[in-house]
């Protein structure tokens, strides 16, 4: 496909607004779909098709692809020039104001799909978060971003951050390849990286609930240079020496940071947050 063509033939100029920067190295796009591993069995959702040289490519391998476009002009042009492909639907919307489970026309909980995106860089976060907390939860999501923020989804203690904490607690996020900026058009000015999370049924750590962890878990992070006792305290409005006494019976050192913190020592922290609730109310 030849996206410059294709702009010029439809008289489309990139908008920087929606953070359009289209993927033409064909190597790049093939290593997406074979990250997703797709067969005639798998239902995909595309988010931003662009002008449609991943669907292509997904439509070659998957049984049926769902691909959202914000940008009216290329639902347009991707009506047209798909038209070939009858396991193709072409949906104008904003991803973030759709239910997965609606969208994709599935009943109940039991069905499973993939999601592959071509992310724009200013709203990844909103994304990944939506889909990671939606009624139904993709079984695997496979994902250009910009690199940075691709290091800092899979990052491990010592270098964690509040998405760090967000992904790894659904799933196992992994960087699959690079892509330097010269494999997009308009190229933008840093590199990117495809991004593979395979989602859990359940969460990584065993808690009964999600939002009140990360209320904790936000808390912690608000003031990331402040030790964890003080950032806690402030973030909760409870008082630094009972915080420290939660943070003792969790075995954390209550002078660590929150980017210390592995998954697993937020669940006691929370759990100890709690067991402090319940004994304030008793």
């Amino acid at each position: 496909m030849n996206v410059r063509r294709l702009l010029r033939e439809f008289d489309i100029q990139p908008k920087k607004s929606l953070g359009q920067n289209f993927l033409v190295d064909q190597r790049a796009l093939e290593r997406i779909v074979e990250a997703a591993e797709l067969g005639p069995e798998d239902l995909v959702l595309e988010i931003g098709p662009g002008l449609g040289a991943l669907t292509r490519l997904l439509a070659a391998e998957a049984g049926r692809v769902v691909a959202v476009e914000l940008d009216q002009r290329l639902v347009e042009v991707l009506k047209q020039t798909l038209t070939d492909l009858p396991n193709v639907e072409i949906i104008h919307g904003d991803i973030l104001e759709l239910n997965p489970a609606d969208l994709l026309e599935q009943q109940g909980d039991n069905f499973q799909y993939k999601v592959v995106a071509n992310l724009p860089y200013y709203i990844t976060s909103a994304i990944i978060r939506h889909l990671l907390t939606a009624e139904v939860r993709p079984k695997l999501m496979v994902m250009t971003v910009q690199l940075e923020v691709a290091r800092r989804i899979t990052a491990e203690p010592g270098e964690m951050s509040l998405l760090a904490v967000s992904v790894q607690f659904y799933g196992r996020p992994r960087i699959v390849a690079r892509i330097k900026a010269g494999a997009f058009y308009p190229s933008p000015q840093v590199d990117s990286a495809v991004i593979r999370i395979d989602l859990d049924d359940y969460p990584v750590v065993e808690v009964d609930d999600v939002d009140s962890f990360f209320e904790v878990v936000r808390a912690g992070f608000a003031q990331r240079r402040k030790q964890l006792r003080n950032a806690l305290a402030a973030g909760l409005a409870l008082p630094a020496s009972e915080v420290a006494q939660v943070l003792n019976r969790a075995s954390v050192n209550p002078r660590r940071r929150a980017q210390t913190l592995s998954l697993e020592e937020w669940a006691k922290v929370w759990r100890e947050m709690q067991t402090r609730s319940i004994s304030r109310k008793d």
